[in-house]
């Protein structure tokens, strides 16, 4: 993925160079970068693996999965807290996570205690189980799950 951004930067060098301009621009520059986007997506093949600005998508949708999923659960807090009474039953659960490596275990537990009600306690040695505090988990371990798999999914599509 190196190879073709650096290849991107030297078609849009090349562009600047071929323009013959005065002075350099950077309109001029952004053109030949869009240019050499274009000529590194149809030569992506003899690169081999992905097209690199797919991962700067997945790791833009992986930011608004979280912003979404934040908010959902900030609005779930704030509902328990300005109700009359407060009717919740905290708890830990056990989840299996399909990450594996240095980057993408400790990426699920911060973006998991980043999210409002929902506290990763611990992580086993092998990094395959997380011990997670709900804070009410009779009502919210289900979606607690499915954010996981969201987060587990978005996260795949980056490092992988």
């Amino acid at each position: 993925m190196a190879t073709q951004f650096i290849m991107n930067l030297f078609i849009a060098l090349l562009w600047v160079l071929f323009k013959d301009e005065e002075v350099f621009r950077v309109s001029t520059f952004t053109a030949g970068f869009l240019v050499g986007i274009g000529i590194v997506f149809l030569m992506r093949r003899f690169f081999g693996g992905r097209f690199y600005l797919h991962r700067l998508y997945s790791v833009i949708k992986l930011v608004f999965i979280f912003i979404s999923e934040t908010l959902q659960s900030a609005w779930m807090v704030i509902k328990h807290i300005l109700a009359p009474k407060i009717d919740i039953e905290p708890g830990i659960f056990r989840y299996e996570t399909v990450l594996r490596g240095e980057w993408e275990v400790p990426t699920l537990a911060l973006l998991l205690t980043l999210t409002p009600g929902s506290v990763v306690m611990e992580v086993t040695p092998e990094g395959n189980v997380f011990y997670i505090h709900a804070m009410d988990i009779t009502r919210t371990k289900g979606d607690l799950e499915k954010s996981l798999e969201k987060f587990e999914n978005a996260i795949m599509e980056v490092t992988r």
